[in-house]
C-alpha cells in the first residue's frame, strides 16, 4: 500500500478551486459590506467616517458580522445535504462528479457580480449574488471534498489530506498576489467619482476563470468509477488498520467508543473555527480601519501564512506517523495559541507611508502569520481524516458533511457575536483576546478528551518501487 501522489494532487485542484474563491471572497466582502452599510447609516463612505470618526466603524461590525454569518448558516444546511445526496447518488461520471461541475460553473458566473453591485451601491443585489455563489459552492465543496478519501486508504489520509491542502492554497496564493496589485484600499480611500471598477472586477473574473479550469481539470483526470473498482482491495485493506477504537459496521449502530471521539473532535473542531474564522473574516477591516494601513499588506500577510501551512501541511502526516493524530492537532492549537498572544503586541504604528497617508504596517503581524499557518496547517491536516476515520466508505459524503457543519456553524456564530463584542468594546485590540480564549479551549476540549490511535504500521514503498508510472 503506498500513496499515489500524482493522483492525489490532480484530486487537489478540487481544494484549489475551493480556496481561490474563498480567499477572494474573504477578503473582499467584508469591506465591501463596511463600505456599503457606511453608507447605509451614516451618509459617508467607510474612508470618510474612518477619517472623521474612526471609532464609528465598529459600529457596522456586528451587520457585516450578520451577512457574513448568514452564509454560513446556509451551508450548515445545505453541507451535509448535499454529502448524503452524493454518497447515494450514481451516474457515469461518479457520485461526486455531478455536483463539482454543476457548483463551479453556476458559482464561477455568479461571483464576478458582487463587486459590480457593490460599485454600484446596491446592496440587494450584492447580497443575493453572494446567496447564489455560497449555495452552488456548497454543492461543490462537500463532494469535493470528499473525493480524497474515496480512492485513498485510511492509513494514507493524512499524508494525502496534506497533499491537497498544499494544493488548496495554492489556489488561494493565485488570489493573493491578484489582492497585492490590485488594492482594495487604493479603491475604499479613493473618491467615488475616482473609483475604477476594475481594480475589484479583475481579481472575482480571474477567480471564476481559475475555478472552472480546476474543476475540468478533475473532471478529465480522475475517474471516479473506474478508480473505485480498482482501488477496492487497498480500500478494504485501509479499513483494517484504521486507528480508531473499534472497528466500522455499517450493519451495527456507531459504537459508542467511536461517537465519543467523533464528538469530541467535532466540538473541539467547533471553537478552533470559531477562533480561525474570527481573524479571517475581520482581518481585512482590522488593517484598513485600525492599523490604517494599506490592505496590499494583508495578501503578503496571506502569502506568508500560506508558505508556513504549506510547510506545516508537507510534515504534519511525518508528524503523525511518529506520535499519532491527536498530539499532532495538539501541538497546532498550542502554536496558534502563541501566535494569537504575539498578536496582542500589533499597534498602529502612526508612521504615514504612502500617497494616501497610510501608516507603515506593524512588521509583527508577519511573525503572527507565520506562527499561525504553519500551527493550522497541522491542526487542518489531521481533523479531518480523524473524521472520516470513523466511517465506512459508503458514508464520507456524510461524515465529510459532520465536519462542516461543525466548522460551518462556528463560522455562523463568531462573525455575529465578535461583532457585538467590538460594539460594545470600541476597541479593535480585542480581536487577538477574543481568538486566543476559544483556541484555549479548543485546546483544553481536545486533549482531554480525544484519544490517540495511532494507526497500523503501512508499509511503505522504497526504492524503484516509489518510481512507479502512477
Amino acid at each position: 500500500m503506498k500513496l499515489n501522489k500524482k493522483r492525489t494532487c490532480l484530486i487537489g485542484f478540487a481544494f484549489f478551486g475551493i480556496l481561490l474563491l474563498w480567499q477572494v471572497y474573504d477578503s473582499w466582502c467584508p469591506t465591501f459590506l463596511t463600505d456599503i452599510f457606511a453608507r447605509r447609516m451614516y451618509g459617508m463612505s467607510s474612508a470618510e467616517l474612518k477619517a472623521s470618526d474612526p471609532s464609528t466603524i465598529l459600529n457596522v461590525q456586528w451587520i457585516v458580522g450578520i451577512i457574513m454569518a448568514c452564509d454560513n448558516l446556509a451551508a450548515l444546511i445545505l453541507l451535509p445535504i448535499f454529502g448524503n445526496l452524493s454518497d447515494k447518488t450514481k451516474s457515469p461520471i461518479g457520485k461526486r462528479m455531478p455536483y463539482i461541475l454543476t457548483g463551479t460553473f453556476v458559482a464561477a458566473v455568479a461571483f464576478p457580480f458582487i463587486p459590480l453591485f457593490f460599485h454600484k451601491n446596491n446592496i440587494v443585489g450584492m447580497v443575493i449574488m453572494m446567496g447564489i455563489v455560497l449555495m452552488f459552492m456548497m454543492m461543490y465543496r462537500n463532494p469535493a471534498v470528499a473525493l480524497m478519501p474515496d480512492i485513498t486508504p485510511k492509513p494514507l489520509r493524512a499524508k494525502a489530506n496534506g497533499i491537497i491542502n498544499i494544493m488548496g492554497y495554492l489556489g488561494g496564493a493565485a488570489a493573493t498576489v491578484l489582492g497585492i496589485f490590485l488594492k482594495l484600499s487604493d479603491y475604499i480611500n479613493a473618491a467615488d467619482e475616482a473609483r475604477k471598477v476594475w481594480t475589484i472586477e479583475i481579481p472575482f473574473l480571474i477567480a471564476s476563470v481559475l475555478m472552472v479550469i480546476s474543476a475540468l481539470v478533475l473532471f478529465f483526470t480522475i475517474k471516479e468509477n473506474k478508480l473505485e473498482e480498482e482501488l477496492k482491495p487497498e480500500m478494504e485493506e485501509g479499513e483494517r488498520l484504521a486507528a480508531i477504537e473499534t472497528p466500522v459496521d455499517d450493519d451495527k449502530p456507531m459504537s459508542a467508543a467511536n461517537k465519543k471521539m467523533l464528538l469530541a473532535i467535532l466540538g473541539a473542531e467547533f471553537l478552533w473555527f470559531m477562533a480561525d474564522n474570527a481573524i479571517g473574516t475581520y482581518i481585512g477591516n482590522y488593517v484598513i480601519y485600525y492599523l490604517q494601513s494599506s490592505s496590499g499588506k494583508t495578501m503578503i500577510l496571506t502569502i506568508l501564512g500560506g508558505l508556513a501551512s504549506v510547510i506545516g501541511f508537507a510534515t504534519a502526516g511525518s508528524i503523525a506517523d511518529k506520535i499519532g493524530r491527536k498530539w499532532t492537532i495538539s501541538i497546532g492549537l498550542g502554536i496558534t495559541v502563541l501566535g494569537y498572544i504575539v498578536m496582542l503586541f500589533a499597534k498602529p504604528t502612526g508612521v504615514v507611508v504612502g500617497v494616501n497617508g497610510e501608516f507603515s504596517f506593524p512588521v509583527i503581524l508577519f511573525v503572527v502569520w507565520a506562527i499561525k499557518g504553519f500551527g493550522m496547517a497541522l491542526v487542518h491536516n489531521c481533523s479531518f481524516p480523524m473524521v472520516v476515520e470513523l466511517c465506512s466508505s459508503a458514508k464520507i459524503g456524510k461524515f465529510t458533511g459532520y465536519y462542516y457543519a461543525a466548522s460551518m456553524s462556528a463560522q455562523t456564530v463568531t462573525p455575529i457575536l465578535l461583532g457585538l463584542v467590538f460594539m460594545a468594546t470600541s476597541a479593535w485590540g480585542v480581536l487577538p483576546i477574543y481568538a486566543g480564549i476559544l483556541m484555549i479551549l479548543s485546546f483544553t476540549v481536545f486533549t482531554a478528551l480525544v484519544k490517540n490511535i495511532k494507526a497500523s504500521k503501512v508499509a511503505n514503498a522504497k526504492g524503484l518501487e516509489a518510481l512507479g508510472d502512477d
